[in-house]
């Protein structure tokens, strides 16, 4: 197993229930940005436990980023929680979540799911079609395109902030171009459905979003938010915004209290 590296949140002295976090694209466990900076409040109760997934932050790659590996670190770091841990995932590290829950549910003491990137549990549902069509349709990135361009095109160019293109960030768009497709993932829902612990997910409302972002993206995370909590019987939490996380930290914060209490 690679050393995937862990921030560590804990104003408890080691005495709360720890809670592993697997971040999305684009970012790593402790980013500001895009990853759960904004959760750190909760470390007065919880010990938080921030993966960097391979390639991101400050864990090794591996050549490829791949949601079945994360998933197998996820249960590794899980087994070393005395009691198993809660586990939270966003986005791609959502989809990682889901899959290390059903492979090893015991481990789990509750699931949260900030827009999680499953689309097979959508499948057939027409926004996630649309995407499934664009992709299949979207030649191959050429080799050419740098980071800093892919980091330019994914957000300046959809009306999006771009984010200070610094050395940590233009290392976790690259790895970003290279991961597996999250949509090859089939994620197995009967576990989580009958699993014994609570499942939170969090979608955004994509109120403000700028239009071609809310089409290419919003529209299919919302879709899948909504099948996967469906699926697996997850109480949906809606909030403002489109990065649930980073835009309404308060909300979500209260949210997560709500699922570990």
């Amino acid at each position: 197993m690679t050393d995937v590296h862990r921030t560590v949140w804990d104003e408890t002295d080691g005495a709360g229930a720890p809670v592993v976090f697997a971040h999305s694209v684009f970012t790593w466990g402790d980013d500001d940005a895009y990853g759960f900076a904004a959760q750190r409040p909760l470390a007065c109760r919880y010990r938080l436990l921030l993966v960097d997934r391979r390639g991101y932050g400050r864990t090794a790659g591996t050549g490829r980023s791949d949601f079945d590996t994360d998933a197998d670190d996820l249960v590794e770091l899980l087994t070393r929680q005395e009691g198993g841990a809660h586990l939270v995932g966003h986005g791609n590290g959502g989809l990682a979540a889901m899959l290390a829950a059903g492979r090893r549910p015991g481990l789990v003491r509750s699931l949260a799911l900030i827009q999680p990137s499953a689309f097979s549990a959508a499948a057939g549902h027409p926004v996630v079609e649309a995407m499934l069509r664009r992709v299949a349709d979207n030649p191959p990135l050429p080799d050419s395109v740098t980071p800093e361009e892919y980091l330019r095109a994914s957000t300046e160019d959809l009306g999006l902030p771009m984010p200070e293109p610094t050395e940590g960030r233009l290392r976790a768009v690259a790895t970003s171009m290279r991961e597996r497709p999250v949509w090859e993932a089939r994620v197995p829902l009967e576990p989580l459905r009958t699993a014994p612990w609570p499942t939170l997910v969090v979608c955004g409302t994509w109120e403000g979003a700028p239009e071609p972002y809310r089409t290419y993206a919003g529209e299919p995370l919302i879709a899948c938010a909504e099948a996967v909590a469906e699926a697996v019987g997850a109480r949906l939490l809606r909030v403002a915004g489109y990065y649930p996380h980073t835009q309404r930290p308060a909300e979500v914060n209260a949210a997560l209290r709500e699922l570990w209490g």
